[in-house]
């Protein structure tokens, strides 16, 4: 044994020093080794060290020029080199002008047009295979002459995405490479495959970036889908890695399991495009698969957003060596291995497209025109949304269908539709009759019925539900006369207005989504704070002024620093709200200023618990919406370190998804104290079955198990594992539940219903003690995606928020996740006004018969 692993050492480090391909080179062409210092598979290559080579590349070759299209959260450079032939280049901007141009329809398709091929690497930072590949490829297309090569350069532009995460790349690198012996260790227990949470696969805020192509809500994602409508490639490569005990995969996939706007005819030249790879991966005697595994449903992720914008998306996936070497039921496989894999796929992908170049322009051509054909033919004419208390949270979705190319126009006259107003100012129409037709219809998608049931990934992702923002789809086009000529754009986005100075008092409403991050900054710079707890109407310089329960107020005579109006004018110039300036302490309605239904407001301290055990891509979303929508920079704590932590400092403890069993009695008591001192305890998903558990919520819990079990499971057949499985799962559907708005942690939600993204089956039971029920599903809470039919009634019966006393301080606990992928931003209302206005809720229930009930 150890003579065969001295071996396979041997092996790699003779791989990771031999080329990659055997073409002769132009040797004047800088090769990575010259600036990296070594082979390419020998270590992990940092971000810095691939933007270094691509920069020196650039600036000696002709063929390529490099280009940065963004920044990740921590300032690394978004980097993007183009390749093509030099006469390509110097003509680069037309060339992508008439691109464009033909894509639509609005010039003929020349026969010298180039395919244009984007090849992005790395969206996951610990599959490292695909960014290494980059530097070879990058290589290989600027240095290698072959009359084949010289092909691709005139009948191709190439854009080369080597590092879609750099923040998660680096994460990966730096962990592999530390742990990286003189010899490479193989074994599968080695530290260096096994990764710390939260490991290098997401992003900066622990996202998963390859699901946010749909969702755009980091600066990654925003550059990558600026830069593919800048160009509209017509093939997307997508690289990845899987386990180490799979050999490659390349698409297509699971036939039954395509998104159904999808064109046959990408599929078709999905499949002509294996045949590229198959012959490629035949000839150097390699394992692969296909039709296996991965689906291409959730337009959201890499290899299908393309496919709803006129590209053939390509899911690539090698098995990983998740570091330098490691053993596999196929051998010992190396991470130059996987670089090869990479590396053959992509020239094959090149290789591929080119001979198929004028099928591939003339696809992309027909998509377009299609599309507008099935706008005009479809009975639905578009979608109205609607908002008319936060204007923020509706141009946040504004703002991301404007990213997609997607153009909505706003209603300057009110319209009504079947019995419905909607009012100008605050309803915008997007029309179907438009190039983005089939994106348009999958981004409002309420489809609930499936031909098949099991999904790789989520089943509904309806945008205007995630914002909460109203929506319906209209069969008539609103006149023209109702329709504002030109379409909505960011510029037109609320501005902030100055304040009157020396009023009573100063106040601004709870329902903008900006609101608790104006109320953070007010609190940050020593502002005085009042919370209204009931509507209430009071005389301001410009009139009565109605407020509804959850408004700020700001009395001037409790205000302690002398300078404390220019800190509140300076603040207000930084968000586009309206804070009224109130003439006078007593009210028209409701309490006055001075009443005890103005509560105060504290500077809040937040401990989100962020660790092993702990579902690190919830822990994220939390930390990333807390900062967003609250501005929060939350303390991050492991869970290890709970008993260790001074508690005494926060306010808050904040208990995302993830398995706290680890706790014990000694960690429970202490929570317990904390809460019963004043702390706020909030938990959710598993945290909230815990915290029933540990007898901290009063509430009772349905476990996976207990809804499993509604499944009928008579006759099945062991063919039918994986039936039952995507029967069970409830793969990410969106839930209706009914709101007590006069709740405080419901202050600032206009309606009395919220959308509820819903990817488990755990369910909260519903309390029977007055005042801590704070939502409930509705009667028929099923809006989209696929559940089981059996699992509706029992949803229906269950609690999706509860709140309650312990001692001087409450307990909070979710079904649901409340900020799911950072973009159901409706429901994370709730855990913003669990920082804020937790402390304020009073459902005292009964704890010791909770205990004694729950004993």
């Amino acid at each position: 044994m150890k003579q065969l692993l001295w071996a396979a050492c041997a092996l790699y480090f003779g791989l990771a020093q031999a080329s990659y391909f055997d073409e002769a080179v132009d040797e004047s062409v800088i090769t990575p080794e010259q600036v990296l210092g070594f082979a390419v598979g020998d270590w992990h290559a940092r971000h810095d060290q691939i933007e270094r080579y691509f920069e020196q590349l650039a600036e000696q070759s002709p063929r390529a020029t490099l280009q940065v299209i963004g920044y990740s959260h921590e300032r690394r450079p978004l980097l993007q080199l183009v390749i093509s032939s030099p006469e390509n280049l110097q003509r680069l901007e037309q060339i992508r002008q008439q691109h464009l141009a033909q894509a639509k329809g609005e010039a003929p398709l020349a026969d010298d047009a180039p395919v244009v091929i984007w090849l992005g690497y790395g969206v996951h930072g610990n599959e490292p295979s695909a960014a290494n590949a980059a530097l070879v490829l990058a290589h290989y297309l600027a240095a290698v002459d072959t009359h084949e090569v010289q092909q691709w350069l005139s009948q191709a532009v190439i854009l080369i995405q080597p590092s879609l995460n750099p923040d998660g790349h680096d994460r990966f690198a730096l962990w592999a490479n530390m742990h990286r012996g003189a010899m490479p260790v193989a074994d599968p227990q080695h530290r260096e495959h096994i990764e710390p949470w939260p490991n290098g696969r997401p992003n900066h805020y622990w996202f998963d970036l390859n699901r946010d192509w749909l969702l755009l809500q980091h600066p990654e994602s925003q550059a990558r889908i600026a830069q593919f409508h800048h160009w509209l490639p017509n093939v997307l490569g997508d690289f990845h890695e899987m386990g180490t005990n799979s050999t490659y995969f390349f698409q297509p996939g699971i036939p039954s399991r395509n998104y159904p706007l999808t064109p046959e005819r990408n599929f078709e030249l999905t499949r002509i495009l294996a045949e590229f790879h198959a012959a490629a991966f035949d000839a150097q005697g390699q394992l692969y698969y296909t039709e296996e595994s991965f689906d291409d449903f959730y337009v959201g992720k890499g290899s299908t957003y393309p496919d709803v914008n006129g590209s053939v998306g390509i899911l690539f996936e090698q098995a990983s060596s998740r570091g330098h070497l490691q053993e596999s039921i196929h051998g010992v496989i190396s991470f130059a291995d996987t670089i090869k894999n990479q590396f053959t796929a992509s020239l094959s992908t090149i290789r591929g497209s080119v001979a198929h170049r004028q099928d591939l322009l003339s696809y992309q051509q027909g998509f377009y025109r299609s599309a507008m054909q099935q706008a005009r033919s479809d009975k639905i004419k578009g979608y109205i949304i609607s908002e008319a208390e936060d204007y923020s949270r509706l141009t946040m979705l504004l703002d991301i269908l404007q990213q997609h190319q997607i153009i909505s126009y706003p209603l300057h006259r009110d319209w009504q539709y079947e019995q419905q107003q909607f009012t100008a100012g605050s309803s915008y129409f997007i029309p179907l009759q438009q190039p983005q037709y089939r994106l348009i219809k999958a981004a409002f998608s309420t489809q609930k019925s499936f031909n098949d049931n099991t999904f790789y990934d989520v089943s509904s992702w309806t945008l205007p539900y995630a914002f909460n923002i109203e929506f319906k789809a209209v069969s008539r086009e609103p006149a023209r006369a109702a329709l504002s000529s030109q379409p909505w754009q960011a510029s037109d986005a609320a501005v902030s207005t100055p304040i009157a100075a020396g009023a009573y008092a100063y106040a601004f409403s709870w329902h903008d989504q900006q609101a608790p991050v104006l109320l953070q900054a007010l609190l940050a710079e020593g502002l005085v704070v009042r919370a209204a707890m009931g509507d209430f109407s009071a005389q301001t310089s410009t009139g009565i002024k109605s407020f509804k329960a959850g408004a700020m107020m700001m009395p001037s005579g409790l205000q302690q620093h002398s300078n404390w109006f220019e800190r509140l004018s300076a603040i207000s110039q930084r968000f586009p709200l309206e804070i009224s300036a109130i003439t006078t302490g007593l009210t028209a309605t409701g309490s006055d200023l001075g009443s005890h239904n103005f509560t105060p407001v504290n500077l809040p301290q937040v401990l989100l618990i962020a660790g092993p055990g702990v579902n690190s891509t919830e822990a994220g979303e939390v930390w990333y919406n807390f900062e967003r929508l609250a501005g929060i920079s939350p303390t991050l704590a492991e869970p290890q370190r709970l008993g260790r932590l001074n508690l005494s400092r926060y306010s808050h403890i904040i208990l995302p998804d993830g398995n706290y069993n680890q706790w014990q009695e000694a960690e429970i008591t202490s929570l317990r104290q904390w809460v019963q001192q004043g702390g706020i305890l909030w938990g959710h998903k598993r945290a909230a079955a815990w915290l029933s558990d540990a007898k901290l919520l009063q509430a009772g819990v349905w476990q996976s198990n207990d809804m499993n079990s509604l499944i009928p499971q008579a006759g099945l057949r062991y063919q039918d594992r994986e039936l039952l499985a995507g029967r069970q799962r409830i793969a990410g559907a969106i839930f209706r539940a009914e709101l007590d708005n006069s709740h405080p942690l419901t202050f600032g939600i206009s309606s009395n219903s919220l959308p509820l993204f819903k990817n488990s089956n755990m369910l909260l039971q519903p309390s029977s003690r007055p005042f801590v029920n704070v939502a409930l599903y509705a009667q028929q809470p099923h809006l989209a995606g696929y559940t089981a039919e059996e699992y509706i009634p029992r949803i229906a019966q269950g609690a999706a928020l509860i709140a309650h006393n312990l001692g001087q301080g409450k307990v909070i606990a979710m079904t649901d996740n409340p900020v799911f992928r950072g973009y159901f931003v409706g429901s994370s209302r709730l855990l913003v006004n669990a920082i804020y206005l937790g402390h304020t809720l009073n459902a005292s229930g009964n704890a010791e018969a909770w205990e004694e009930e729950a004993n």
